[in-house]
């Protein structure tokens, strides 16, 4: 027999009979060679590439020619995640400027009140941004314990000594300036979950380690949150403890689990408040709720300016919806008056740029080798672009109202802060992958001698 180009695999080589020499030389009778245009039994037509094939070869081919390779890596994902952060900051000033600036006015402010306290968030967020960037990850480990603690006190507090807004209780005043721990809480779980998943990374296949202590100490961030009405941040927050597991490796079957009890904690929640049956009801029907209240009304007025902005928008600034028919449009409503006023090309290019983002740091951890790494990144990835997609839902009306902010677009000096260092936590891995010679110098370094881990800084 003719052997054939194709080499049969090692178990059935090792198992196989051995042959006569005749045999093996290809001289028995009745034999002869496969003709080679007979294509093989089983295999697909010559020359067909399944579409989902051909896509990702190309995915992979175009971020090969824009990443490069070996030390000829030009950190082309670092600088994606740089300038697709620092643009959507950029235009969440301007629409917050333009967003709040009719209501300012109405209410005997300068219509630059609201820009300006965002605009100082974002310069506070990108210096830190660029610190974290600069600090190897692994240095942060020692701050997941303490950053979790810290993370009940803050939560504790808003209980009791918290401001109260539309009915959810999730501010903490200092000095005029208002801190919202739930954001802060979400880099602090993230961070522990990372840490406290590295440790048990080969003990995560038994149910025990899995629930032990990650479930406990996650259920109380989620129970602190909702205690304060805020069922939006929550829901965010078991979307991270979700994405922190599955990035761990978690069999599959415990999502399952976790997915029927949260499905019931939240008709739970909805059922016994009777606000947010308004709001279900309100988004099923169309109709508003008994005595006249519209809890659709923030939706409905926000399609009204995604519709009337058409393809290029009314103009910056030129907005119909922000005269009080949105409530609060800076706010959770931002991406309906970006809609009105830059029009549809707007709104895709703040797609795009989330797009870009969650490609580029998806490029991120899929390079990850340590554990740790890898659910640091993934969790951040499916924060921002998971909060990112739930309030553009909203808007549209794809989703009940929910109170979830448009991540660096929307009003909220706590959540841009905190959106800014998860993104310089990101940054500092993706400058790991960058070729020696184009890396951006590090601050902090963390090496280990003789067993100890310290710190050490490098000149610039």
């Amino acid at each position: 027999m003719v052997s054939t180009p194709t080499r049969a695999p090692a178990a059935k080589q090792r198992g196989a009979t051995r042959l006569p020499p005749a045999t093996r030389t290809g001289k028995a009778a009745g034999t002869r060679p496969p003709s080679p245009q007979a294509p093989a039994r089983g295999t697909a037509r010559a020359g067909h590439v399944p579409p989902l094939a051909r896509l990702r070869g190309w995915y992979r081919s175009f971020w090969a020619k824009l990443e490069g390779t070996g030390k000829s890596r030009n950190g082309s994902t670092y600088y994606l995640i740089l300038g697709s952060t620092l643009a959507l900051t950029a235009i969440g000033i301007m629409m917050v400027l333009s967003a709040s600036s009719v209501e300012a006015i109405a209410a005997g402010e300068s219509p630059y009140t609201a820009a300006l306290k965002q605009g100082m968030f974002a310069a506070i967020g990108v210096f830190l941004m660029f610190v974290l960037s600069r600090v190897n990850v692994v240095w942060l480990k020692r701050l997941a314990w303490p950053g979790i603690a810290g993370a009940y006190v803050l939560l504790v507090l808003v209980l009791l000594i918290g401001t109260s807004t539309n009915g959810n209780q999730n501010w903490i005043e200092f000095g005029g300036i208002t801190f919202q721990p739930s954001e802060a809480a979400k880099l602090a779980l993230a961070l522990w979950m990372a840490t406290v998943l590295a440790v048990k990374a080969k003990l995560l296949h038994r149910w025990q380690h899995v629930v032990v202590p990650v479930l406990p100490v996650a259920a109380g961030i989620i129970g602190l949150v909702l205690a304060g009405n805020d069922l939006g941040t929550g829901m965010i927050i078991m979307m991270i403890m979700a994405a922190a597991l599955f990035f761990a490796g978690v069999p599959l079957y415990m999502f399952g689990i976790a997915a029927l009890i949260a499905v019931a904690g939240a008709g739970f929640m909805a059922v016994t408040s009777s606000n947010r049956m308004c709001r279900i009801t309100s988004w099923w029907t169309g109709n508003s709720c008994g005595e006249g209240i519209d809890a659709n009304y923030q939706s409905t007025n926000g399609l009204y300016g995604l519709a009337s902005g058409g393809w290029l928008g009314v103009g910056l600034g030129q907005s119909r919806q922000k005269y009080s028919w949105i409530p609060e449009a800076h706010n959770d409503f931002i991406f309906a008056i970006i809609g009105e006023e830059l029009g549809l090309v707007g709104t895709v290019v703040v797609l795009i740029l989330f797009a870009i983002l969650g490609a580029a740091i998806y490029r991120v951890v899929v390079a990850q080798e340590d554990l740790f790494h890898r659910v640091l990144a993934g969790t951040i990835m499916v924060w921002l672009l998971g909060q990112a997609t739930v309030n553009m839902s909203v808007v549209t009306g794809l989703v009940p109202v929910i109170g979830v902010p448009l991540p660096f677009i929307s009003y909220g000096g706590s959540a841009l802060l905190m959106s800014l260092c998860a993104v310089g936590v990101v940054l500092s891995l993706a400058r790991e992958q960058m070729a020696p010679s184009v890396q951006p110098k590090r601050l902090l370094k963390f090496r280990t001698k003789g067993g100890r881990p310290h710190t050490s800084r490098k000149r610039k």
